[in-house]
């Protein structure tokens, strides 16, 4: 384990936890005050809005060239014209679905380059209904990890080259009730919940973080992190009937956060952590939550927040790395 200059917390199996100064609602320009990223690139999906674009507000206040990945690139412009009127680094947009093989191969074959930071950041969450795409992969799966494996593996040569690559994995603490299912990933025979459809795609994140371990040669890092609760676009399929058993909405359908809810900005601190602060130096395969190591809980735990040990098992993440291989050469 790398030294920690800030202490540790003790885990509940193993060595002590990866600690940082920051707490749980320390904000994104916060973690990033004094990091230098000049000469550096990144590449944030889902990063025109919300989580997505704190991030690349904090990446590019510190001189990083960032590239917006989004399905709309003209949703970006608003953000790209505010950071180049404040002398950051270069923003720029270009297209990417990541629900579609041949967009995210497409994206891959165009970038040119080292590149130092990936934060596999979009998603989408509870669809209503099992919604599938063309190559017949239930949507959040594809686009929530298949898509983001897809990406990551097209650009390894690209975060090689880089040296001393990071790739950060937006997941949820929804991984913890969901694990990959092997057997039927897809809901083909079990019935569709959009929960545990959603969460399933959130443990694959993180068990690919793991996974991707046998890059650490390569100077490859990956950690995947809970960003908290937080009000986005991420819930725009989420019914109204679900917002108010939440708490969130109140009979008039106004929505509005609860007291410890975080701003967006205070949720990207944690993907602003794991991408850019010399506190995660060597530091891979872990997740983090409210900017430190989360400790790890059995799947029959009921307790709020941890990281659930069949998302950080060796087994699983070798097997899903092996499973999302074979799924991008049979599409």
């Amino acid at each position: 384990m790398t030294t920690n200059p800030q202490g540790g917390r003790h885990s509940r199996n193993g060595p002590a936890l990866l600690t940082t100064p920051f707490d749980s609602h320390a904000r994104a320009q916060e973690v990033i005050d004094g990091v230098e990223l000049t000469g550096r690139r990144a590449v944030v999906t889902g990063g025109a809005s919300g989580l997505g674009a704190e991030t690349v507000r904090a990446l590019a206040s510190a001189g990083a060239e960032v590239t917006i990945a989004t399905r709309s690139p003209q949703s970006a412009e608003p953000l790209v014209q505010e950071l180049a009127s404040v002398g950051a680094g270069r923003v720029h947009a270009e297209a990417l679905d990541l629900s579609d093989v041949a967009s995210v191969d497409s994206f891959a074959r165009a970038w040119r380059g080292p590149l130092d930071i990936l934060v596999a950041n979009a998603g989408i969450m509870a669809l209503p209904t099992r919604t599938l795409t063309p190559h017949g992969w239930e949507m959040q799966l594809a686009t929530n990890y298949l898509g983001h494996f897809a990406l990551t593996t097209g650009l390894h040569a690209a975060l090689r080259d880089a040296g001393s690559a990071r790739i950060v994995v937006v997941s949820s603490g929804a991984h913890l009730g969901a694990p990959f299912d092997f057997e039927d990933p897809h809901f083909v025979r079990r019935p569709y919940d959009p929960w545990v459809a959603y969460g399933q795609s959130k443990s694959a994140g993180v068990l690919f973080t793991v996974g991707a371990r046998r890059w650490a040669a390569d100077g490859v890092t990956a950690n995947a992190l809970n960003p908290g609760y937080i009000l986005t676009r991420l819930q725009r399929h989420v019914d109204d009937e679900t917002m108010r058993a939440f708490g969130v909405m109140d009979d008039q359908g106004n929505v509005k956060p609860l007291p410890y809810y975080k701003t967006p900005e205070q949720g990207a601190a944690t993907s602003v952590l794991l991408a850019a602060s010399p506190l995660l130096n060597g530091v891979t395969g872990r997740y983090f939550e409210d900017n430190q190591e989360a400790r790890i809980v059995e799947d029959q735990e009921d307790q709020p927040g941890g990281v659930a040990a069949h998302a950080l098992d060796l087994e699983a993440a070798d097997r899903l790395w092996e499973y999302g291989a074979d799924a991008l050469s049979a599409g």
